[in-house]
């Protein structure tokens, strides 16, 4: 297999009230309360048109505070066993892509105010794409290994074991 290039440029950033990952959420739903704000560079501003039609948009990011270094084993916050990275969403991946559902609050200008942002401060914005349920919600979904845990995702928090 060739390995093309690929060359991504952040379009904004993400300003949340998490100076670091230990002790934020997990997951969005882990504190749907807590406001964030997605700053779209000038450029992109235009690219927002339309999405205030919209409940909840995805926020795919750079996780710029994970260390440059990934394995194809992690021990994943809702677990106390390795798994396979690609069965997690833990943030030492090969690519450090992050993908958060947000709900949105309100857009003015080039700012975007969601709720339930789960992201540290400063995050490089690589995309958003409005959340529509009849594409992204299959009608029956199993969670693999999660599902012995799955109840605790809203009230666990991040550690240090990805820094």
């Amino acid at each position: 297999m060739t390995s093309d290039r690929f060359d991504y440029e952040a379009i904004g950033v993400i300003r949340t009230p998490f100076e670091s990952p230990e002790g934020m959420p997990i997951q969005p739903v882990g504190n749907d309360a807590t406001e964030g704000i997605v700053e779209v560079e000038e450029a992109y501003e235009d690219g927002l048109k339309d999405l205030n039609g919209f409940t909840h948009c995805i926020l795919l990011y750079h996780f710029h505070e994970s260390p440059n270094r990934s394995s194809l084993h992690v021990v994943p916050f809702l677990d106390e066993k390795k798994r396979g990275v690609f069965a997690t969403r833990a943030p030492q991946r090969p690519n450090r892509i992050g993908i958060s559902i947000v709900e949105i609050d309100t857009i003015a200008g080039q700012k975007v105010v969601v709720d339930g942002i789960d992201v540290v401060d400063g995050t490089p914005l690589l995309d958003i794409k409005p959340f529509v349920p009849e594409f992204d919600v299959p009608d029956s979904a199993d969670t693999g290994w999660l599902d012995a845990s799955i109840s605790t995702v809203r009230s666990k928090r991040a550690d240090g074991r990805f820094r």
